[in-house]
């Protein structure tokens, strides 16, 4: 069985690691391709803890020590350095600034294409199919791609509904149940209303799925199912084309796995679309 990626199991177990574990996490998940080859004294250094506690955060991740850590990480590295140079080798030599930014959501979206990402949407897909009610909620940069993809949902499924940014998150969250999904969308700079609505949905015991910028941000690492589109290494900003092309996939699974369901609900529609002239077609 392939191994989970270095950053899954991290995200995975980081609510049970120790403070001092939990800087190492972080320096580790913000610095793999820096820290691959450092001791764990070096590490210890840069995340301004003792070597003892990078050591332990390796039993801590379920290694047999540290080298078996790192080797993991060596590993997944040169897969991901490989898969790189194929791409840049096919790249354009016309760096001109738009050529940049297309080359930049390319390798975004190629990411996508992760085994682990893989998973994670499959997992996603599954609990929007069988949640009898769908909570979405992004404040500030991240609203408009919530507001998308409330609007791609609720033309599949019933029951979907999206906080807007007047404040009515109360009503909406006390008609849901246990059976029930919540789906936060958090870009930097993390709104704080965002995060206390994901808290809010794992007191309750409330299916959790994140759209974030990276594993370990402050809704992923609380997250049931988190969804990421990597950050642009160069600028620190997020693109909503890698955002809405990610939900995109999303959408194509509820299709392929809901088939009937979705064209019984759309039948439905259509004669609405019809007798209220929605459309100028």
């Amino acid at each position: 069985m392939e191994p989970l990626p270095f950053k899954q199991l991290v995200k995975d177990q980081f609510n049970h690691l120790s403070a001092g574990q939990k800087k190492v996490a972080n320096y580790l998940i913000d610095n793999l391709d820096k820290a691959a080859f450092k001791t764990a004294f070096q590490i210890g250094q840069q995340a301004s803890v003792s070597e003892t506690t990078v050591i332990r955060l390796s039993y801590a991740l379920g290694f047999q020590g540290f080298s078996q850590m790192q080797d993991l990480i060596q590993r997944q590295m040169l897969l991901q350095n490989q898969t790189a140079a194929a791409a840049s080798s096919i790249q354009p030599t016309d760096k001109h600034v738009f050529t940049k930014v297309i080359e930049n959501q390319i390798d975004i979206l190629r990411n996508l294409l992760d085994t682990a990402n893989i998973q994670e949407i499959w997992k996603a897909v599954e609990a929007l199919i069988k949640a009898d009610q769908i909570l979405i909620t992004g404040h500030r940069i991240s609203h408009a791609a919530a507001y998308w993809f409330s609007y791609m949902l609720s033309t599949i499924r019933e029951q979907v509904n999206l906080c807007s940014t007047s404040g009515d998150f109360f009503e909406k969250f006390s008609n849901l149940t246990k059976d029930s999904v919540v789906v936060v969308f958090s870009f930097p700079r993390y709104s704080n209303e965002t995060i206390k609505i994901a808290e809010c949905a794992v007191e309750n015991g409330i299916t959790l799925i994140s759209i974030t910028d990276r594993l370990l941000s402050p809704a992923g690492r609380i997250s049931d199912i988190i969804l990421t589109t990597e950050e642009n290494a160069e600028t620190g900003t997020n693109s909503i084309a890698s955002v809405i092309s990610l939900l995109d996939l999303v959408i194509e699974g509820i299709q392929q796995k809901d088939q009937e369901r979705i064209l019984s609900y759309q039948q439905k529609l259509e004669k609405l679309y019809t007798t209220f002239n929605v459309f100028n077609e």
